[in-house]
């Protein structure tokens, strides 16, 4: 039984796997090359197809617009998520309870639903085609944040927060030094997701941004992607590059991917 559960499980990874070699692989290899024998090794290896991305697309100036929009809309999604979860928790009124629903219930909208009335309200606060204003939009991640974070702080003891009031700390100590180094685990969670999701974001930033100075990595892929033609080894070199700091991202914080979600669920 195991053997046979090692084999499905060894099929389901190699499926998983052949899209991304898929990728790769084509870019060591010339157009042609490519065209004939899209799964075979390379021969010739060639690096020409990276020498062309790095000399015609600005992949500093991309890099540092992705990570930009990224670490401060991640910076605000969890901080407003967290202050949020914290005042709902600190005060269970009925008002509270009601506001709480409303957040949840607007996880169920879709964000295609909200587009045209978004960027109409983007449009009259000038905030379109602005790195700035797709940070704005990036911050409705907070409900997400609030409603992951707002399930760990309900059971964090309350006798530590009326014991903190009686030393006489205000509601901010309480907030800095009680609830977020308890709620660490998850709010490390939650900030490792909304880094991935920005990082890999296309459809708000193609929406929001119209300028080429201004696109993220991702839009730089799909930039490269003719009308009518594409050369394809060089739009998958692109994706491969764009791809390479969430890969890296992913391999050193897996461990607490797994950590903050065995966290969450011993608490809830």
């Amino acid at each position: 039984m195991k053997l046979v559960l090692s084999l499905v499980m060894l099929a389901l990874a190699a499926g998983a796997a052949l899209p991304f070699y898929y990728i790769v692989v084509n870019t060591f290899k010339t157009p042609e090359q490519s065209a004939i024998s899209p799964l075979a090794l390379p021969s010739p290896f060639t690096l020409q197809n990276y020498k062309n991305v790095v000399n015609s697309v600005p992949l500093l100036q991309s890099f540092g617009n992705s990570a930009y929009v990224t670490v401060l809309g991640v910076l605000a999604t969890v901080l407003f998520g967290s202050m949020a979860a914290y005042a709902i928790n600190m005060r269970r009124t009925k008002a509270n309870r009601v506001l709480r629903l409303v957040l949840i219930t607007a996880l169920a909208i879709p964000f295609q639903v909200t587009v045209v009335p978004l960027y109409e309200m983007m449009v009259k606060s000038g905030l379109v085609n602005s790195l700035s204003g797709l940070v704005v939009v990036y911050m409705a991640g907070a409900v997400f944040c609030f409603f992951i974070i707002d399930g760990y702080m309900s059971t964090i003891p309350k006798e530590l927060v009326e014991a903190a009031k009686i030393d006489g700390a205000g509601v901010v100590q309480i907030y800095a030094r009680i609830m977020m180094p308890l709620s660490m685990p998850v709010l490390a969670t939650v900030a490792i997701f909304q880094t991935i999701g920005i990082w890999n974001d296309f459809l708000v930033a193609n929406t929001f941004l119209s300028s080429s100075s201004k696109y993220t990595i991702v839009l730089q892929v799909y930039s490269s992607v003719g009308e009518f033609t594409t050369n394809w080894p060089s739009f998958m070199t692109l994706t491969t590059i764009s791809l390479v700091p969430m890969v890296v991202f992913f391999l050193i914080i897996q461990r607490k991917i797994i950590g903050g979600l065995a966290a969450g669920a011993v608490k809830g």
